[in-house]
């Protein structure tokens, strides 16, 4: 599996990812070892590969949860409908 990633460089801090290419990466990870356990010779157990896939999918989601609640409201009040 081959991937690149958007590194962002804060002057001073750390580098940075941008989340949505995490939580991609995340779920390509995930959807390999699916594929990897189908496989009838790849000795790995469908239950362990079941976990590992359903906890890389929950961290996923709980990085698309808290950008998405960090997202501003839009420009016409808090459920978007600006009254018009």
């Amino acid at each position: 599996m081959n991937a690149s990633m958007s590194l962002v460089h804060v002057p001073g801090g750390p580098l940075l990812l941008p989340a949505d290419e995490v939580t991609l990466l995340l779920r390509q990870l995930a959807s390999r070892w699916l594929e990897s356990a189908d496989d009838y010779d790849s000795g790995l157990e469908p239950e362990t590969v079941e976990a590992l896939v359903c906890s890389l999918t929950e961290v996923a989601d709980r990085i698309d949860a808290e950008c998405i609640a960090l997202l501003p409201l839009s420009g016409g009040g808090e459920d978007g409908f600006d009254g018009r």
